[in-house]
């Protein structure tokens, strides 16, 4: 996979067992990229365990993923997992709420957390001294979190306001939304993540609880640890902590509708009085890193840095240096997902361009993507993106999420390791097919977003 993606399998059961009962802690080696030697297992509860050494400071990263994200949200949930996110910080029994938080503030540690569509996850960076601390807090609130109505239903308030903060009174967010639930109209990718509006006023105490019940328990987690550590320490410290963790016998399973495949070209406006620069975007279904065959994945990824990856890519030489209809073009692959996935083309009109006009251009210059898939731009586009797997790797926390998205979407750390080479084995005529058979007009929507003449006409 690409290091930039966010990316399940566990690792553990793929290896044999000890005579403990346990799985012995596999060194993976260095990757094809030079990155560091990563180790696994997998505690007696099912936890998973992924160590990133990385001894150039005394700094460690501690990251916990769990394997769900929005698109497990029961239905007229949505928002849930988002929701429980928030939720989190609430407080346990052992520790009232924001003690956890209290602690990293005072030793000088960062923390956050995030939910995707595939996943949930937690992560502080700490002086590696005080990783058994991380561990121990977060440990306790995986099976501990206390709930009440008094905390839920103002928190509930909180992601409320930010759903009208980031979506409602921003045009390019409607968009967005109104695309993806076009794309995706079986599957729930077309959900936003924060939820709806009208279902997130209907979550309640007892929706965040059965969730939590369902989905944080130890052998439907990742823990990855990058930083100034050992395997072997970081397998005491996970044993004295996460291992107390009782385990629930089974991993959750996670049942989603499969999108059909597409057969109609739609199109989506939405026209606003703050919209200030009209945007073109276009969205193809395809498949994902775990959906993709024979390659095709790689492929993907390799077609949107050579069309669309920057200032050198094809849309932009085209759009913007020479036809002048554009001021910004590009493309993007959202490769790592559990389920079929999307490419993205996007365009800003220059002055006096309608974007009409603009979506004509860029048809014609997608019915071209043959005559770019020269092996001089191939092997630029390749180079680029083995420097940006470089730089990543340069990263402690960007090592640590590598790993730990990979992990919860179903790749394997053998996977991660081998993106280099698979993406270098991508060859002209892959490429060449993959164009072909999904940037095509049935499989995509196309998005305009415009400043509305009447200020009374929000959506077109």
């Amino acid at each position: 996979m690409h290091l930039y993606r966010k990316a399940i399998a566990p690792v553990g059961p793929q290896r044999g067992l000890n005579h403990a009962g346990r799985v012995d802690a596999a060194p993976f080696g260095r990757s094809e990229a030079g990155g560091p030697e990563v180790s696994a297992f997998v505690l007696d509860n099912g936890l998973d365990v992924v160590v990133v050494p990385d001894h150039r400071a005394p700094v460690a990263t501690h990251m916990v993923w769990y394997r769900n994200g929005s698109a497990d949200d029961p239905i007229g949930q949505s928002g849930i997992a988002h929701f429980l996110e928030h939720l989190m910080f609430k407080g346990t029994e052992r520790h009232p709420a924001g003690a956890f938080s209290k602690a990293v503030s005072s030793l000088g540690g960062q923390e956050n957390a995030f939910t995707s569509y595939d996943y949930t996850a937690y992560f502080q960076r700490v002086a590696r001294d005080h990783l058994s601390t991380m561990m121990a807090f977060e440990a306790d609130r995986m099976s501990g979190l206390v709930l009440d109505d008094a905390v839920v239903a103002p928190e509930r308030d909180v992601v409320l306001e930010e759903r009208r903060m980031r979506v409602e009174t921003d045009p390019s967010a409607q968009l967005s939304e109104a695309m993806s639930a076009s794309l995706f109209v079986h599957h729930p990718y077309g959900i936003p993540i924060i939820g709806w509006m009208h279902e997130i006023e209907e979550l309640n105490r007892t929706h965040a609880i059965d969730y939590y019940k369902r989905f944080y328990t130890p052998e439907n987690a990742i823990l990855v640890v990058a930083g100034d550590v050992t395997p072997d320490e970081v397998r005491r410290l996970a044993e004295d902590t996460y291992g107390r963790v009782t385990p629930q016998g089974a991993r959750p399973l996670r049942t989603r509708p499969r999108e059909p495949e597409p057969r109609a070209m739609r199109r989506i406006a939405v026209a606003d009085p703050k919209v200030e620069q009209p945007t073109l975007q276009r969205l193809y279904l395809t498949p994902s890193c775990m959906t993709a065959r024979d390659g095709e994945g790689y492929a993907l990824e390799l077609l949107a840095e050579v069309v669309g990856g920057g200032s050198t890519s094809f849309l932009y030489r085209k759009l913007v240096l020479e036809m002048g209809v554009a001021v910004n073009a590009g493309a993007w692959y959202m490769g790592s997902a559990m389920d079929d996935t999307r490419f993205a083309v996007y365009a800003v009109p220059a002055e006096g361009v309608t974007l009409e006009a603009l979506e004509e251009h860029i048809d014609r210059v997608l019915r071209r993507v043959p005559e770019a898939l020269g092996a001089e731009a191939i092997e630029r586009a390749k180079i680029r993106l083995m420097a940006e797997t470089v730089y990543s790797s340069d990263s402690q926390s960007s090592l640590a999420r590598i790993y730990g998205s990979a992990l919860a979407i179903g790749e394997t750390v053998e996977e991660v390791r081998r993106w280099p080479v698979e993406i270098e084995a991508v060859t002209h005529d892959r490429l060449v097919a993959v164009a072909a058979r999904y940037l095509v007009p049935a499989r995509s929507v196309t998005g305009y977003l415009t400043k509305a003449r009447d200020p009374d006409v929000a959506i077109a």
